[in-house]
């Protein structure tokens, strides 16, 4: 037995236990953001389009869509699908500020994203001035952070305000977008040659990720992935 002068080297280090948590998805007792039971049952992975990550039958690489007009960005990555319950919750925290749920999605993000091989930069989803003046927050930009701490929120603009999308088509979200994202001033040389993510929380038709995805490329981007929460079954 050691003297009691050294007992406080010999003796393991005692840590508490984290306090449970409550699952943002059931409401039950948890170990962390949300419970296994509901990450088994809504988040288990499933095949997807190897370039836009619409969900697809196993064995199947690309969508149509893909293979007949590739996006100019190179791969889609996504944690789950857009459905019950993360569409609630997503909604929960772009519209009522419920920020705390930007861990979890981060959370969820982490797994799928592991595997990715490394980007020179990342990027969030720029929002207009007047949708941040509307909300408060970016919400875009914290998920891009929670998951990256390189996250450059000043690299990719959007400098022109474009109506809601929700209703419209995927005609009409190209035709109201365009020439609605731009570069930084002066930081051109910042995108030339490099592998680029540009992180959302949500795809629905892709209109908004391939009009930025189609600047950075024009700019010199060598790739650009998306890096994505979720993604609207077609």
């Amino acid at each position: 037995m050691p003297p009691p002068a050294a007992l406080g080297t010999w003796l393991p280090a005692w840590r508490p236990a984290p306090p449970p948590q409550v699952c943002a998805v059931c409401g039950g007792w948890a170990r962390g953001p949300a419970c296994p039971d509901c990450l088994a049952r809504f988040a288990a992975p499933r095949p997807r389009c190897g370039r836009c990550a619409l969900p697809l039958p196993a064995g199947q690489p690309l969508c149509g869509r893909c293979q007949l007009s590739p996006p100019p960005f190179s791969r889609a990555v996504v944690a789950l699908d857009y459905g019950f319950p993360w569409d609630r919750l997503v909604s929960r925290w772009k519209q009522s500020g419920d920020l705390a749920l930007t861990g979890l999605f981060a959370l969820l993000m982490r797994p799928v994203l592991s595997a990715e091989p490394p980007v020179d930069a990342v990027l969030p989803m720029p929002a207009s001035p007047a949708r941040l003046r509307e909300r408060g927050y970016d919400q875009a930009l914290l998920l891009a952070r929670a998951v990256d701490a390189r996250a450059d929120g000043g690299l990719l603009r959007r400098w022109r305000d474009t109506p809601h999308q929700t209703g419209l088509d995927r005609a009409a979200r190209q035709a109201n977008l365009r020439g609605a994202f731009m570069l930084a001033p002066g930081r051109r040389a910042e995108v030339q040659g490099r592998h680029l993510a540009l992180v959302d929380d949500v795809m629905t038709t892709g209109a908004s990720v391939t009009e930025a995805s189609r600047v950075l490329r024009e700019a010199g981007a060598a790739s650009v992935s998306l890096w994505l929460l979720a993604r609207t079954p077609e």
